[in-house]
């Protein structure tokens, strides 16, 4: 007969109990999380920016381009590139340009001469990557169709942003640093009733985007930022971010670092088109990631830095968009909310 007293749970079950209800089960589950989720982010980033490869790259073309030589340039350009340039034909000039600065396209190819010559009008502003892949591509082709090649800027970087990236790092930094502070409010500022932590939210995404302002162009001096415009993208973008780690805190409590992180850095930021042009990304990511915060912001503060007077709503749309779902939901089910007063 055991002398384990009647009802007594078995040795295994006891053990287990006490690991339930010890610190050890949640820092475990943190320690598998966090190692997945490493992994996941290199896979991402990885997969997003690792090898850049064209896969659609609009073009416009403009003069002499049915002549026999312009054509079997323009081919020889789809075949270099794998069939991802798509030409689009202009009547002039002016109107190619126009489709430039509206950002329907990366560059023109103005074909000269019978088609004899091609001037290869790039746009670093609009994709350094894919200016980059242009110019490397075209001389190529035209020595192999008799075709001479001249390379011309139409819209060149900022002196201090010669790759094209300082866009896309103030952009990173107002998500990340929008999501941290929602997070920090969550630990240090609990008792928060609803609507003051939407202000403070607020509050910190205007200061925030302002620093991010300041750092970048007035101390650095790495970008000119058109001020009242940058400075509205930014703060929008911290505001969203931080409403979408609170939108999450409301419905899943104390793990919403996951959705939030998965969200906004795993899969927004990789496919936002700031680090490698969305005509180089995979077609999922180039699709997904204009709908997405980081990609909303990236688009929207591109546009106001190297298109002015060409800017778009929809950048502007999808932010306000996530932030007022996000409001409407947290106010909506407050109740579930870890904080808050009585």
């Amino acid at each position: 007969m055991s002398d384990m007293p009647h009802g007594t749970p078995p040795a295994p079950q006891r053990r287990w109990d006490r690991f339930r209800e010890s610190p050890f089960l949640p820092a475990t589950v943190l320690a598998l999380i966090v190692s997945a989720a490493a992994g996941l982010f290199a896979w991402s980033y990885t997969y997003a920016m690792a090898d850049p490869t064209p896969r659609s790259i609009p073009m416009a073309v403009v003069g002499r381009y049915e002549q026999q030589r312009g054509t079997a340039f323009l081919d020889g350009m789809e075949r270099a590139l794998n069939a991802s340039v798509k030409v689009h034909p202009y009547a002039t000039t002016a109107a190619a340009r126009t489709a430039v600065e509206e950002q329907d396209v990366f560059g023109i190819f103005d074909v000269r001469d019978d088609g004899r010559s091609v001037e290869l009008q790039l746009s670093s502003a609009s994709g350094a990557s894919v200016a980059e892949v242009l110019a490397e591509a075209a001389p190529e082709v035209g020595r192999e169709t008799g075709v001479e090649v001249v390379l011309r800027d139409l819209k060149p970087l900022q002196k201090g942003d010669p790759r094209g990236l300082a866009v896309f790092y103030i952009s990173l930094a107002a998500v990340i640093i929008g999501f941290v502070g929602a997070i920090q409010l969550s630990v240090h500022a609990r008792a928060l009733n609803p609507l003051e932590r939407i202000a403070f939210t607020a509050a910190y995404a205007l200061l925030g985007g302002l620093a991010i302002v300041a750092a970048a162009d007035w101390l650095l001096g790495a970008l000119e930022l058109p001020f009242p415009e940058s400075w509205l993208i930014l703060a929008l973008t911290m505001f969203a971010s931080g409403m979408v780690f609170t939108l999450f805190n409301t419905l899943i409590g104390r793990w919403a670092m996951l959705p939030t992180w998965g969200l906004m850095v795993l899969l927004g930021n990789p496919s936002s088109g700031g680090a490698v042009s969305w005509a180089l990304l995979p077609s999922p990511l180039a699709t997904i990631g204009r709908w997405l915060p980081p990609g909303a912001s990236v688009n929207a503060q591109h546009t106001a830095v190297y298109f002015a007077g060409h800017q778009h709503a929809l950048p502007f749309l999808v932010l306000a968009g996530w932030a007022l779902v996000s409001c409407g939901v947290f106010l909506n089910w407050s109740h579930r909310h870890p904080g808050g007063r009585p």
